[in-house]
């Protein structure tokens, strides 16, 4: 009988699978939009349940029908706009100019942001104006507000988003109308929209090439020496080396993973939470206390884990309805 031979397992797109630097992703890709506006928001991720809602997608072979769908609920507390952030375009790429903060900050950014001891916020504005000419691009810089949530932490993470606008001018009367504010979840995205999701997986720690890559265990004589949980050649005698594309030994999770067009399927204020919080609360999470996010499908990344939402850089061909949510489920969940 001949042997099987099939393809190997396990993709090389992300590699090196190292581990990530920062638990807070960075997004280094916006969408183009004229529209005023942020182009992102975060939240934690509180769990994961499951829905009945009526399938609006309109090639579906269950369209109009009732179905059962797993969600995801990310509890999105409001953001806090700390400052303003102006770039200018090198021949090496963007580069900041100069950053304008807000008079009004917390006391728990002293903890996480080594503030400038003398910032005065006209003169940096002034700077901004004198080189209209050569600002690119206008940022928001935030901060998220954990301590009012059921996180055992106080400490705000810090991250930078894009706005929307056909010019930096435009980008920065925005910005300014927003500094120094709380910022919503409605006022960023709406019920029924397609987002993309930005955080870091699950550690899984060291792990052998069969759990990491997928690689067939051995079997027959091959194994009798061994457990046979390792490839059969890590490379030929010439080139003497071992390529990069051999499956080993390593870091598993802990990576940061871009998830495409995940759809929003209902934006729910604080004054709705008992509708999705379970008796007792979310294992491993809590209460939800503030607005949420119920978000077709799972998210990378476990429960209390920050997860940057950006606008969808490849959503131009999808459908923005919101579907009809008859019953969200409250049952405890364990291991999700």
């Amino acid at each position: 009988m001949a042997r099987h031979h099939q393809p190997r397992k396990g993709s090389i797109a992300h590699s090196p699978r190292k581990r990530s630097a920062k638990e807070t992703p960075r997004i280094k890709s916006w969408p183009l939009l004229d529209e005023q506006g942020l182009l992102g928001f975060a939240g934690y991720k509180v769990g994961m349940t499951h829905v009945m809602m009526v399938d609006n997608y309109k090639h579906s072979p269950t369209e109009g029908m009732e179905v059962s769908t797993p969600v995801t609920i990310l509890e999105v507390p409001p953001l806090f706009v700390m400052g303003i952030r102006a770039y200018k375009k090198t021949s090496r790429g963007l580069e900041a100019l100069t950053d304008v903060l807000a008079d009004n900050l917390k006391e728990e950014l002293s903890r996480k942001l080594k503030l400038p001891q003398e910032h005065n916020q006209e003169t940096a504005l002034a700077k901004i104006q004198e080189n209209t000419d050569d600002v690119a691009e206008i940022r928001a810089l935030i901060n998220t507000n954990p301590g009012v949530t059921s996180l055992p932490k106080k400490k705000p993470e810090i991250f930078e988003c894009a706005m929307g606008g056909k010019t930096p001018q435009e980008q920065l009367d925005f910005a300014l109308e927003i500094l120094g504010k709380e910022i919503a979840v409605r006022d960023v995205f709406s019920d029924g929209e397609h987002i993309d999701s930005i955080a870091v997986s699950k550690g899984k720690g060291f792990q052998g090439p069969v759990k990491r890559w997928g690689v067939r265990i051995q079997y027959g004589k091959a194994a009798r020496s061994s457990k046979g949980r390792h490839v059969g050649s890590i490379g030929p005698w010439t080139p003497s080396r071992t390529m990069w594309t051999v499956a080993q030994a390593g870091q598993m999770g802990y990576h940061k993973r871009t998830e495409y067009n995940k759809k929003i399927l209902k934006i729910g204020d604080s004054s709705q939470v008992d509708e999705v919080n379970p008796a007792g609360g979310f294992v491993k999470y809590g209460l939800v206390k503030n607005d949420y996010l119920i978000i077709k499908g799972s998210l990378p990344g476990p429960s209390k884990r920050l997860v940057l939402l950006r606008k969808a850089i490849r959503g131009q061909s999808k459908h923005d309805d919101a579907p009809q949510i008859n019953y969200i489920s409250t049952a405890s969940k364990q291991g999700v």
